[in-house]
């Protein structure tokens, strides 16, 4: 590799930047005295091949180091070496003796920082806290990467809206790592693209990434007590690098072959319709507290990019609950961000993001929640990201709760936990949360009317990655996570789950059908409720994770889609397609507006009458009226009947009336067995018996007007 002709370089965008004739490299570090530029021959190198040493005179413009490799090309291979003051109780952790990952990246080679170090520490060897630097044959190092070599052939944003959405939340490399996937590449971009006809089968529109970003699994130093084997951070909630994807999750090994790869993956989801929105992780780093290791910011500009107490600088504020939390709002962190965001939509195509822990992004530098964040509105009001979905995680770990308040404007969705726990509640058979329930179901107004947001804002699910699949919400009593290596504590016990009647796998076909009921009850909720569907996948094939709510570490069968499952439990997967084609063929289930009145929605008790809201218990049930309900796209739409039955006896219903010679016809009875459960478009059976409807425990049927 030929850098012998080194020239000034420009302040421009950070990283790596490939312009003609060359490479400009930009770093910032306000309070570095040194910066040394390694290139490497190899992904597998044990030393730098080349150094470059940075003149402050010439090579600094203000904060900025800069320099300009004339004739570097695309897969050169380079880390930095940073000296300045190491001072933790001021804040200052420079240490000239670790590599340096740029933070800018946009691609890493395979490895790991944290088996390097820890075999460092392992080996008594110097270079970990003083002395030579270490082995580097398995450390990660960053590869330069043209943006534009790539054809992209003709791709263009799909820019869906959110009313015509149907997220599925899924982890890239456990979609397909299994061998009964049946691709060619499991585990990787490459595999993913080989099962987008099944997603385009089940008809959801966009798919939620787990983290991307490239992460370090082996950061996870515990140890299954079951079987002793190696746990790692399956998950990747703790990014090492914001530009760049995952290079595992590549087929293509080689350096650079990850991002190539990756938009491929974009390239043929959006060919067939799907977006693609990014699980993103600004809140910490893997860096972790004062104990962890320095690969990266800490070794930059520590009292910049983390949040640290004002007296004691030498800790890290904790709001993330991993260690240490992201310095948000300061100005360089929020523009580097901004251009980590305007990248991924920019250069990688994406459409979307989900902010992990997102109440961070509204804390001060000081920790404080903001009423006018300037990161959140930057991101809101950003030209680049003018057509971005963006979505907030609206907690943290250090007791901000923004849920329904989530500062930056109206363009912000959030995940609704309350959703989530209410429903559950309800399908469970918990009592008086029916008026929880019909209010989750109208849209969460009570939520997000004030702040003159739309139930679109509102992102409606029922399982998601953290906590139990729909199969496990319906078949544990508690949690099963013993083989996390940490003793049972960790994972949540607010599940509202309840096993039916057995703890874990079952083959009592009494139990077995009220798990199925209640499992479709979850699905019509999910795919009528005003608002945005997200769906975990796997809950349409009846996926289980054995009991495990936390499965952060289990990169293993337990967390791999089991793709026998979808012949093993056709039923309920026919009955998640049918339901998610109902809900893009009428837009009473999308309203753009909240209910006014009467007009859109009419709530009954289980006589045909309007409810005593004080005595509703373990029922709900409305009619969506199609001729008042579809500001979507001002049709007319059929009128629907939905009704829930979640104690533990039988009912008769009055149904309400219909005019000018329309009939009910039935479209869903949960209490059926497929494929007499639910019926295709066009295939709804009329109903013999217009006045009255007997509706089993634990069921809910779904009529429409014809």
């Amino acid at each position: 590799m030929d850098v012998s002709q080194v020239l000034q370089g420009k302040p421009m965008d950070p990283g790596a930047v490939i312009t003609a004739g060359g490479v400009n490299f930009t770093l910032f570090s306000r309070s570095a005295t040194r910066v040394v530029l390694n290139f490497f021959d190899s992904p597998a190198a044990k030393a730098p091949g080349d150094r470059i040493e940075l003149d402050p005179q010439k090579n600094r413009t203000g904060d900025m180091w800069h320099v300009f490799i004339k004739g570097l090309k695309s897969g050169a291979l380079y880390l930095y070496q940073i000296d300045g003051p190491y001072n933790a109780e001021e804040g200052f952790r420079f240490d000239f003796n670790k590599y340096i990952l740029d933070p800018c990246a946009k691609a890493f080679t395979l490895g790991s920082l944290f088996r390097s170090y820890n075999r460092q520490r392992k080996s008594g060897l110097p270079g970990i806290e003083n002395g030579d630097l270490f082995d580097l044959s398995d450390f990660q190092k960053c590869v330069v990467v043209d943006d534009d070599d790539f054809d992209w052939q003709g791709d263009r944003p799909i820019n869906r809206s959110l009313n015509e959405s149907i997220i599925y939340e899924t982890h890239l490399k456990g979609f397909t790592k299994s061998p009964t996937s049946g691709v060619t590449a499991p585990g990787t971009y490459k595999g993913f693209i080989e099962k987008i006809p099944y997603l385009k089968y089940l008809g959801i529109t966009a798919v939620e990434f787990m983290p991307v970003f490239e992460f370090d699994e082996f950061e996870n130093t515990n140890s299954n007590p079951r079987t002793g084997g190696r746990l790692v951070n399956y998950w990747g909630y703790s990014t090492v690098g914001f530009f760049a994807p995952k290079a595992s999750y590549a087929a293509d090994k080689l350096p650079g072959g990850p991002v190539h790869e990756f938009k491929e993956m974009v390239r043929e989801l959006h060919k067939n319709g799907i977006e693609v929105i990014l699980d993103v992780v600004f809140n910490h780093t893997a860096e972790g507290n004062e104990h962890g290791i320095t690969y990266g910011f800490r070794g930059i500009e520590n009292s910049v990019y983390y949040m640290l107490p004002q007296d004691q600088k030498q800790f890290y504020s904790n709001y993330s609950g991993c260690g240490n939390t992201v310095n948000c709002n300061h100005p360089v962190v929020r523009s580097f961000i901004i251009q980590s965001l305007r990248h991924w939509v920019l250069d990688m195509h994406v459409d979307g993001f989900r902010f992990d822990l997102a109440s961070i992004l509204s804390r001060s530098q000081t920790g404080s929640l903001l009423k006018f964040p300037p990161l959140t509105n930057t991101i809101a009001e950003d030209p680049i990201l003018a057509d971005t979905k963006i979505i907030a995680e609206p907690w943290d770990a250090g007791g901000g709760y923004q849920l329904g308040s989530y500062p930056g404007g109206t363009k912000w969705c959030e995940w609704n936990g309350r959703f989530r726990d209410d429903i559950r509640r309800f399908i469970r058979g918990d009592e008086h949360t029916s008026t929880e329930a019909a209010t989750r179901m109208a849209g969460s107004s009570d939520l997000y009317k004030s702040s003159r947001r739309k139930p679109v804002n509102s992102i409606n699910f029922i399982t998601a990655h953290d906590g139990f699949t729909l199969n496990d919400l319906v078949s544990y009593n508690s949690r099963h996570n013993d083989e996390n290596g940490e003793n049972g504590r960790d994972g949540t016990d607010d599940n509202f789950s309840y096993n039916n009647g057995y703890e874990g796998d079952s083959v009592n076909p009494r139990i077995m059908t009220v798990r199925e009921r209640k499992i479709k009850n979850y699905i019509i909720c999910l795919m009528s409720a005003q608002g945005t569907p997200m769906m975990l996948a796997g809950d349409e094939m009846m996926h289980t994770q054995r009991g495990n709510n936390n499965a952060y570490c289990q990169d293993n069968e337990i967390s791999w889609l089991d793709w026998h499952d979808c012949d093993r439990n056709k039923g309920i997967l026919h009955f998640t397609k049918i339901m998610i084609q109902l809900r893009k063929d009428h837009p009473v289930f999308r309203r753009n507006d909240f209910f006014s009145g009467s007009s859109g929605i009419n709530w009954f008790d289980r006589e045909g009458k309007v409810p005593d809201w004080s005595k509703m218990n373990r029922f709900l049930s409305f009619r969506l009226n199609g001729d008042a309900c579809c500001p979507v796209d001002n049709k007319i739409d059929n009128d629907f009947y939905i009704a829930f039955n979640t104690d533990i006896y039988d009912l008769t219903l009055v149904l309400p009336s219909l005019t000018n010679g329309k009939k009910w016809y039935r479209i869903a009875d949960t209490s059926l067995n497929s494929p007499d459960d639910i019926c295709e478009s066009g295939k709804e059976e009329l109903l013999m018996e217009q006045l009255r409807y007997v509706l089993l425990s634990d069921s809910a049927v779904l009529l429409m007007s014809k």
